[in-house]
């Protein structure tokens, strides 16, 4: 694991692509092409700071933002899903931020909600679609 730099916009465009369209129909489809996106990661996401990256054989195979006590944004590549990557960057997220850690989900999002849960997140509200999607999404809390 290690933080993110700037070199690492395009394979962290292409890591949150794959893994959005392989949970389609869970979540909704990316309102934004991949043009956009990769504009987003270089002058947005990675200039703010607090990107770390999970890397297998020089390839960045799972990704988390963390900024200001929330998980920004956590995915994994779809191959390696279910192998404790999202759970290291959880730990590592954990350890970072001991008095407690907040995240948005979309509420059918089944999957990852388990996934929070399990790592000991709680909802603590919903919204009926307050997002760029328009798809209601629910808030997690960790209390450290």
């Amino acid at each position: 694991m290690r933080p993110a730099t700037n070199s690492d916009a395009q394979a962290i465009a292409s890591l949150w692509i794959r893994s959005r369209q392989a949970s389609i129909p869970a979540i909704p489809k990316p309102i934004h092409s991949e043009g956009e996106i990769q504009r987003w990661v270089s002058d947005v996401l990675l200039p703010g700071g607090g990107t770390w990256l999970v890397e297998s054989d020089d390839e960045v195979i799972a990704m988390m933002t963390l900024r200001d006590g929330w998980i920004d944004q956590l995915y994994v590549d779809p191959k390696y899903v279910g192998q404790g990557r999202g759970s290291s960057l959880m730990a590592h997220a954990k350890l970072l931020r001991p008095e407690g850690l907040d995240l948005w989900t979309f509420q059918s999002n089944v999957r990852a909600r388990q996934f929070y849960e399990t790592h000991g997140f709680r909802p603590v509200s919903e919204t009926t679609g307050d997002n760029e999607e328009g798809a209601p999404d629910v808030h997690y809390r960790w209390d450290g």
